[in-house]
């Protein structure tokens, strides 16, 4: 608040010894000093709660918001971050998206997606061990097996029991299905705004579990 403002809310009495060269308009001058940091912040607040324009400190924060704080989970409050900030910023700008589709196949994939950048992840379900998941994760995303688990945990049916297994690095690609679309989350060299496809026919809306 300017501190003309501030003196338009005071007494008469108080805007008459308020004059240049007094005691209590120094104290005006403080006081507007004091505000212009918070109204500076107050005026472009919606900034602080966009995921991509939110500053690299509280993107941590906001997956709280959208139910994906287990991505971050570390021992320590200052231990560093387990993927790239813009990758954690996908995530947040795909949250809702992410908890209608928690505990589907195509929920999981895209939350493993975003979250290493990387394609190919599979998921079986054996025929002779009912309720039970096999996360096959691609050799590109070897090396972020416990972020990879961490998702697989939240993002699996709370009955489920699940394996996630490292491809060896001369494993061969799947092929691509046809029906899938090509451009995902590892066609976006540069993190953030990632483009996320759509789910694909023989994935039905199930409800999450």
């Amino acid at each position: 608040m300017r501190r003309a403002a501030i003196e338009r809310l005071l007494p008469a009495a108080y805007q008459r010894a308020a004059g240049p060269g007094s005691v209590l308009g120094a104290l005006l001058d403080v006081m507007e000093a004091l505000h212009a940091p918070d109204e500076a912040v107050l005026t472009d607040v919606d900034a602080l709660f966009g995921p991509y324009r939110t500053p690299d400190g509280f993107v941590a924060y906001l997956t709280r918001w959208v139910a994906m704080d287990h991505v971050v989970a570390a021992p320590r409050a200052d231990a560093p971050l387990p993927l790239p900030v813009g990758r954690l910023r996908d995530l947040v700008a795909h949250g809702a998206l992410l908890a209608r589709w928690r505990g589907t196949p195509y929920g999981m994939r895209t939350a493993l997606e975003l979250a290493t950048g990387v394609t190919g992840f599979v998921l079986d379900e054996p025929p002779d061990r009912p309720f039970h998941l096999v996360v096959r994760v691609p050799p590109a995303a070897a090396d972020r097996l416990a972020l990879v688990t961490r998702i697989v945990e939240a993002e699996k049916p709370a009955a489920v029991t699940v394996e996630v297994l490292a491809s060896p690095l001369d494993a061969e690609e799947p092929e691509p299905d046809a029906a899938e679309p090509v451009a995902g989350v590892a066609t976006v060299r540069a993190v953030g705004r990632a483009h996320v496809p759509a789910p694909l026919p023989h994935d039905p809306p199930e409800e999450p579990s």
